[in-house]
């Protein structure tokens, strides 16, 4: 029986090492409650989320807390009353939203899903706060798209001001040939 509990013991300090593994290399974590959903609803809620590019797990509190706790990045106080019932984690690595949209989006065809909060860079978010501000954020793609704009705008705006006069030289050419023209 005490091999078994060493053996229990390593398992459950292995978990942790690969929680703490996920959440320093996470920007963010969505914890949602899943009681209720069918295996069906909760296969559908994964293959979003790998679609999204999050990992998800499903995590006991106890362990979980230790792992936050190790990366000194969070007040596990601040947590702690999150973590009731089962508990599921969705990591975000490169975009913080991703998991947050994938979350928002499946409430709304399943209520059932319950957002529990969620962490991003050391602090705790609400589950409100989840679903209206981070959720919201722009994904990734977004930004470049953004970024590129604001980069290309001054460009543009050079070429058309260096262009102007051509153009206008040549509508005062045009309307002179006109002129012209009809003069015969």
């Amino acid at each position: 029986m005490e091999v078994q509990q060493k053996k229990y013991s390593k398992e459950k300090v292995q978990r942790v090492e690969q929680l703490t593994s996920l959440i320093q290399r996470s920007s963010s974590c969505v914890l949602v409650g899943f009681a209720g959903l069918r295996a069906s609803q909760e296969y559908e809620l994964r293959k979003r989320f790998r679609a999204a590019g999050v990992s998800y797990q499903v995590v006991k509190n106890t362990l979980f807390l230790k792992a936050l706790e190790r990366t000194g990045k969070i007040n596990i106080n601040a947590i702690s009353g999150l973590l009731k019932g089962e508990t599921g984690v969705a990591f975000s690595f490169e975009d913080p939203s991703a998991a947050a949209k994938v979350v928002r989006d499946f409430r709304k065809e399943n209520e059932r899903l319950v957002i529990k909060g969620a962490i991003l860079e050391g602090s705790v978010l609400s589950p409100d706060s989840v679903e209206k501000e981070l959720a919201t954020l722009p994904g990734k793609e977004e930004l470049r798209a953004t970024f590129l704009a604001t980069l290309q705008a001054p460009i543009q705006q050079f070429l058309a001001q260096v262009q102007a006069p051509m153009q206008h030289l040549l509508y005062v050419l045009e309307a002179r040939r006109r002129q012209l023209a009809e003069k015969g």
